[in-house]
């Protein structure tokens, strides 16, 4: 058996066990007493057919490897959602850490994916947010006494951002004066969804993805996505109690009590 702590971050690749442990932990914290209770809050977003059915799927399995196990889906705000159903009885599991870094910087244009057989299905565009891409690489600044055009930035914006057609207008750059968009919230959130987890008055315990370990990405997206990825994964595990990697369903402990 498994010691519950009081936080842990599980980390892992894709089908690496990673969901598997958070399940175990959270069953065994409903046998321990009938006044326990145990809460996930879900990140994932059915964005096509595939990411759907794999949700639907996932739903099923947990709902018999972990009966009574209730689910809060929460695509982006991780900190009020923990706050509001922390409790000294209910363990929460967060999965995972990095759908959620995905929906605030690499947002879909397009509504959920509806159900299966309304039309044909239409992958959405998975990029860096234009206010994400200003965060995380700045363009240079403009050769002193010259204005700058930038071409028209074609990458979507969230739905409600940037007007219907998605995209934002050409930017000038002028001398001395650079028109930019507003710094994303996704640092603000982490840094309150931090301070949640170290005051939580239950145990919580957190999915995410070592991406990490593979060549270095071509598209310079992805790079600044494995990047905040990174680090993100080290604050997360610097307040958490325990820290486990998980590769072929097999636990490797890198941080203890």
């Amino acid at each position: 058996m498994t010691t519950i702590v009081r936080s842990e971050l599980i980390l892992g690749g894709q089908k690496s066990g990673k969901s598997r442990r958070a399940e175990l932990l959270a069953r065994q914290w409903l046998q321990q007493s009938s006044a326990h209770r145990a809460v996930l809050i879900a990140t994932a977003q059915a964005w096509d057919e595939e990411m759907r059915l794999r949700i639907e799927r996932h739903q099923r399995e947990r709902a018999e490897r972990v009966p009574g196990m209730l689910t809060l889906e929460e695509p982006r705000d991780l900190a009020a959602a923990l706050t509001r159903v922390s409790s000294p009885q209910a363990l929460v599991v967060v999965d995972c850490l990095t759908l959620w870094l995905t929906n605030w910087l690499m947002p879909a244009v397009q509504a959920p994916h509806p159900s299966p057989g309304a039309g044909r299905e239409t992958l959405p565009p998975f990029r860096l947010s234009s206010s994400a891409r200003a965060e995380l690489e700045p363009q240079p600044s403009a050769p002193e006494g010259r204005g700058r055009s930038v071409a028209p930035d074609l990458l979507p914006l969230p739905l409600g951002e940037g007007g219907g057609e998605g995209r934002r207008p050409v930017v000038k750059h002028v001398k001395n004066q650079e028109k930019r968009s507003p710094a994303p919230d996704w640092q603000a959130q982490a840094a309150s969804f931090l301070i949640a987890i170290e005051n939580a008055p239950g145990p919580v315990v957190l999915v995410g993805n070592e991406i990490g370990l593979g060549v270095i990405p071509l598209g310079r997206e992805v790079r600044a996505f494995v990047d905040a990825l990174g680090g993100l994964n080290q604050q997360v595990a610097a307040v958490c109690e325990r820290v486990t990697l998980m590769a072929a369903g097999l636990p490797l402990s890198l941080k203890t009590p």
